[in-house]
């Protein structure tokens, strides 16, 4: 009598504090987790966010995640009473004092048991012995396990099941999880998974679905270099009717492209380009703090003579002309030779270029402040001597094509080249620059037109946010350039692809850990995946329609599929691979089952 008074409060406020997060995420989700029971962190996902249970669930909506206390109360006997007397009796996390941050850690199986009983004995309507007022159907609830049980539960999980406003049941999730291993007398056969699937369900008919997931950067090479860096290209592939474990997905499966790259490779064909940025992100951080780190030049000559030599070469001229890359813009090659003339062809240094930018250029290799105030004073002394008449191209509005634009008139104003001034001058140009570098790209290769790109290169917002646009064009270009050498993409692919990332960009701020989907035909990259080993592979077993579908999974995956496994066996976890080869790959073997309890 007495443990079962005890069950009911304890459900009661189980309740009432995941009401109370539940309430008060609708508003913001909260930074911190709450407190349950001293040993036990709530914590709210919201809808649409990145989850630790989406390999399991599939659901849309937010989600608690449960799992054990890693804080300590800060047992101060002088604290404030005041704090002791707060409108709820919740304890914030934020509140405790940490022992350690070693990632999330799991609660036992038995305690994520009782949990799951509490949640459910909570949402039952039928239990009107509550204290509880009009019960609120709450989001699903999962909880971290450590897998100390003899099937290695990793994640219990529980998903009211509704109609209408009424909760008429209760899905429930376990996730198992063994391995790695590479003995394949472990995976289980499908012919056995459907049949337990239909005993445990009572079912006579189920469909299965299949999904694979390759990693297609690791697998294309640049003259046999193999791509390592923090970017990946891999790809999704689910088909309909799975007819063995580790069948490979038909030509006719559904497939999308997951492309998150990294800026920078020095085998990329725009890292002469990516370099520039790196220097113009130097002007404006100098701009913006009045210290400027200066490069180390790896020109054999310094920027002052550079520049010199060019003017010297222009007051040869009766009349100044652009000559492509001749007689002024440095060759910019490439500093590794593993760039072969097919990637050259994909993105050129553009030719045509006008006397500001040839002029940044040669700057771009200054070393001192003081070195570029001398450059601006021999540049400037030029014009009001007349003894240069550049073209520049129309629309520019930086401060030196504006003096170039007096000097045709004979009137120049005079420029002060101190403080900032000289910064903003070189940071100008090259914006100018590289922005007309990229609209010759996605405009030459048909992917944008000029009205889709005005976003990124409008001179209406700061200098700050011009460079912060301009690096999402780069970030863009470096997508579309990887996509076209990696994985031989034509126009038809890369078109939409543009697309989407302009769409993501003109709303969002330049992020290089974004994940960029594209549906493409399997056949379109299978020559960079048949021969490899899925890192994901599962199939999914159903039965039933609408609220009473239930589901099997079984899955292998090369990396942990739970993250506090990781967290519980640092140091266990190795390369998924057998003495070093691919042949023999590693997986770890999970399994998620459903059951349903139903109220009424």
């Amino acid at each position: 009598m007495a443990a079962g008074s005890a069950r009911r409060a304890a459900g009661t406020e189980l309740y009432r504090e995941l009401l109370r997060v539940y309430e008060e995420g609708k508003k913001s989700i909260p930074e911190q987790p709450r407190l349950f029971e001293n040993d036990v962190e709530i914590c709210l996902i919201g809808r649409g966010c990145k989850s630790p249970i989406e390999r399991f669930w599939n659901g849309n909506s937010m989600v608690y995640i449960l799992q054990k206390a890693t804080l300590l109360k800060d047992h101060n006997e002088g604290g404030d009473s005041m704090e002791e007397s707060k409108s709820d009796d919740a304890l914030y996390a934020s509140e405790l004092l940490p022992k350690e941050s070693a990632g999330p850690v799991a609660l036992s199986v038995r305690r994520a048991k009782q949990l799951i009983s509490l949640y459910t004995m909570a949402q039952n309507p039928n239990m009107t012995h509550l204290k509880t007022s009009e019960r609120v159907v709450l989001p699903p609830l999962w909880i971290r396990c450590d897998g100390s049980d003899p099937e290695c539960t990793r994640w219990l999980g529980a998903e009211p099941l509704k109609a209408g406003n009424k909760i008429t049941g209760i899905n429930i999730y376990m996730v198992t999880c063994n391995g790695p291993t590479a003995d394949k007398t472990c995976f289980a056969n499908l012919e056995e998974l459907k049949m337990a699937h239909k005993v445990k369900h009572h079912s006579s008919i189920v469909t299965t679905k299949g999904f694979a997931q390759y990693e297609l950067i690791r697998a294309a090479a640049i003259e046999d270099t193999i791509v390592e860096s923090e970017s990946n290209i891999s790809i999704d592939i689910t088909w309909n009717t799975v007819d063995k474990i580790l069948q490979p997905p038909p030509l006719t499966a559904a497939a999308t492209l997951n492309i998150s790259l990294e800026s920078g490779d020095p085998r990329s064909p725009v890292y002469p380009l990516y370099r520039e940025l790196q220097f113009l992100l130097t002007l404006a951080e100098g701009l913006k703090t009045g210290v400027t780190e200066w490069p180390e030049s790896l020109e054999s000559k310094s920027a002052f003579e550079l520049v010199q030599g060019f003017l010297t070469d222009l007051k040869k001229l009766d009349v100044y002309c652009t000559s492509g890359n001749e007689n002024g813009t440095e060759n910019i090659k490439s500093d590794t030779a593993a760039v072969d003339s097919s990637m050259k062809s994909i993105f050129s240094e553009r030719g045509g270029l006008d006397f500001a930018e040839q002029l940044w250029c040669k700057m771009r290799s200054v070393s001192s402040y003081q070195e570029l105030v001398e450059c601006f004073t021999l540049i400037i002394k030029s014009l009001e001597h007349g003894e240069v008449q550049p073209w520049i191209h129309q629309g520019s509005s930086s401060l030196l094509s504006k003096l170039i634009q007096q000097s045709y008139h004979g009137k120049m104003k005079a420029v002060s080249l101190s403080g900032i001034t000289p910064v903003q001058m070189l940071l100008e140009i090259g914006l100018d620059k590289m922005k007309k570098d990229y609209i010759s790209f996605f405009i030459g290769q048909e992917l944008a037109t000029l009205t889709y790109l005005d976003y990124f290169i409008s001179t209406t917002v700061d200098l700050q946010e011009q460079v912060h646009r301009v690096q999402k064009l780069h970030h863009m270009l470096e997508i579309m350039v990887s996509c076209t050498v990696l994985l031989q993409f034509k126009h038809e692919n890369l078109f939409p692809l543009t697309q989407t990332c302009l769409k993501y960009y003109k709303e969002n701020p330049l992020n290089e850990k974004h994940v960029f989907q594209l549906p493409i035909r399997p056949a379109l990259v299978k020559k960079f995946y048949e021969n490899d080993h899925p890192e994901i592979w599962k199939v999914d077993i159903s039965s039933g329609h609408g609220q009473k579908e239930v589901k099997t999974t079984w899955q292998v995956s090369t990396s942990p599929p739970v993250e506090h496994m990781i967290s519980n066996n640092i140091g266990l976890l190795c390369d998924s691979t057998v003495n070093g080869s691919t042949e023999e790959r590693m997986y770890f073997i999970t399994m998620t089952n459903c059951s349903q309890v139903h109220f009424t």
